[in-house]
């Protein structure tokens, strides 16, 4: 059986290099809630108190069916913190996620 995850993001919002924002569907136990919005901020928190998101996005008519991306990871480097599918990231990156 496959590992659970918390969220989907499947798209994002930058600002000079920075996320602003995503737009991700949350497990709310079984099931996956509506698309929600959440801020960089609460997205740092959430990875920090150890929720794991993917990058995907869901499969037209098949509720909460995903197609799953790459894992998204809190990166600490030089006194910052990046959130990232990469391990080498110098900034905020979620590839393969279309902006909106």
């Amino acid at each position: 059986m496959a590992k659970q995850y918390d969220g989907i993001i499947e798209a994002v919002r930058y600002k000079n290099g920075q996320i602003v924002v995503v737009r991700a569907y949350e497990r709310r136990g079984a099931s996956f809630s509506d698309r929600v919005l959440i801020e960089r901020k609460e997205l740092l928190e959430r990875l920090k108190n150890g929720m794991r998101f993917l990058t995907g996005k869901r499969r037209e008519f098949l509720a909460g069916t995903f197609e799953e991306g790459k894992p998204v990871k809190l990166i600490h480097r030089a006194g910052k913190d990046f959130i990232s599918t990469r391990e080498d990231a110098d900034r905020d990156e979620l590839e393969q996620v279309p902006v909106f």
